[in-house]
């Protein structure tokens, strides 16, 4: 794309440069739903590291596109989806919404089950979502190369598969575990045309610093950012993404929770009784739960909402409501957040894309607020559900969503389930390429 062209298509969200004028279905959502508009008390501000004061828009500026920008501080509630990320998200949007006839018979529950299943994505999870407009964002404003980074592999092939789809290049610092346990997604990542290193690297300041200090580290998710960050900050054609935590992913994710609400109401239903979401930064609960959390608070329906972690990485059921770094080496912002501590580094667990030490700023202030529930599940008793679930509706789940079934499963069979409750699972995304995970639990 010329720079003739690329000042076009930034002259308007879906400028003539990047529509193909493709059908785009219209169950496709045309906003995204920001739930910083409907809150009781607004959420607490990002802080500049260096003053404590509330962040700035143009500080932010040499990481991110000024759009994103504009979105991570809006109050606006509803926020137009531009035309050419519409019509990527086509390919799979809307993700269907199923009855789990079979499971419920097999656990002879009292309840109706559903789950959304965002497996259907070109990647295979929910992240998408969020990076196909990251990526049109910032070519929109000239930029033709982003840093990132990716725990499991789900967001790192999902930025790659945004970037090789609008033509810019994308480099990936995943979490050394994952690296090694899914050697797939790195893989994936490689025909979508981008590149992707073990983190800790030797590749930035910041990655020889904490090999150093940490030699035998299976890495983290905070050791992964601070190493994307450094390569986006140091080059002024570079812009640095991120997959979950900031407001901007949690408001693109909203799409998942919007598609919901029309189909309960397509299936005969009131409203979901219960929803639950697995949660490691937040990006999967958010877009699950903000939208029917914002008709809770704006048209008191009384949708319950429940965030499933790992209780090997308890950020929400464990952790302070605090400021902290968003990474190891402290080049984010201070965002108000549950958190472990930027130096707490997670076991190597299977579910790579919940070892993160914090939990997203607008997930927490709701946890905080009393509207959403947190729970810690043991891994061996969320691939348990994981096993089940597969068995009995057909598809194996990623690690990650294990944790919201088992959540749920454990809800469905219990002695408060209520008589024709409505149960709704986040399923972010399917495990075909993490079944070594299920390796010895079946």
């Amino acid at each position: 794309m010329n720079q003739t062209t690329r000042q076009e298509a930034g002259a308007r969200p879906g400028g003539p440069g990047l529509e193909l004028g493709i059908e785009v279905p219209s169950r496709v959502p045309t906003h995204w739903y920001n739930l910083n508009a409907d809150l009781p008390e607004p959420a607490p501000p990002p802080l500049d590291p260096a003053t404590d004061e509330p962040i700035r828009p143009a500080d932010l500026e040499p990481l991110f596109a000024k759009a994103l920008i504009a979105q991570e501080l809006s109050t606006e509630r509803r926020l137009e989806i531009p035309r050419p990320v519409r019509e990527v998200y086509s390919l799979w949007r809307p993700s269907p919404l199923r009855r789990a006839v079979r499971l419920e018979r097999t656990l002879g529950t009292r309840a109706r089950i559903y789950y959304k299943y965002e497996g259907v994505s070109p990647c295979g999870s929910h992240k998408p979502n969020s990076s196909v407009p990251q990526a049109y964002f910032n070519l929109v404003e000239g930029i033709r190369r982003l840093t990132t980074e990716t725990g499991a592999g789900q967001w790192g092939a999902s930025l790659a598969f945004a970037c090789a789809l609008f033509g810019m290049s994308c480099e990936v610092w995943q979490v050394r575990s994952s690296y090694e346990q899914k050697p797939y997604r790195r893989l994936q990542m490689g025909v979508y045309g981008s590149q992707c290193h073990a983190s800790p690297s030797e590749l930035t300041e910041s990655g020889r610093r904490m090999r150093e200090r940490f030699p035998d580290t299976t890495g983290s998710l905070g050791m992964a950012i601070s190493e994307a960050v450094e390569v986006a900050a140091k080059d002024p054609g570079t812009h640095y993404a991120l997959g979950s935590v900031l407001n901007h992913v949690m408001i693109h994710q909203s799409v998942i929770g919007l598609e919901l609400l029309d189909q309960l109401a397509e299936a005969g239903e009131e409203q979901a009784d219960v929803v639950f979401a697995c949660a490691g930064g937040g990006s999967n609960a958010a877009g699950i739960i903000f939208p029917l959390l914002g008709r809770n608070l704006r048209e008191g329906s009384t949708t319950r909402f429940v965030a499933v972690e790992p209780a090997a990485c308890p950020s929400m059921t464990r952790g302070e409501y605090r400021y902290d770094f968003g990474d190891v080496a402290g080049m984010t912002p201070k965002l108000k957040m549950y958190t472990l501590g930027t130096d707490f580094v997670p076991p190597a667990i299977h579910a790579g894309g919940l070892r993160y030490h914090g939990m997203s700023p607008m997930v927490s202030h709701a946890v905080h607020l009393g509207l959403i529930e947190p729970i810690a599940v043991e891994q061996d008793r969320s691939f348990e559900a994981g096993v089940l679930f597969a068995r009995t509706e057909g598809i194996v789940p990623a690690p990650e969503s294990t944790h919201a079934i088992a959540g749920a499963l454990d809800h469905a069979t219990s002695a408060g389930v209520g008589d024709g409750e409505v149960i709704v699972i986040g399923v972010s995304g399917n495990g075909v390429l993490d079944l070594a995970a299920y390796d010895g639990r079946f």
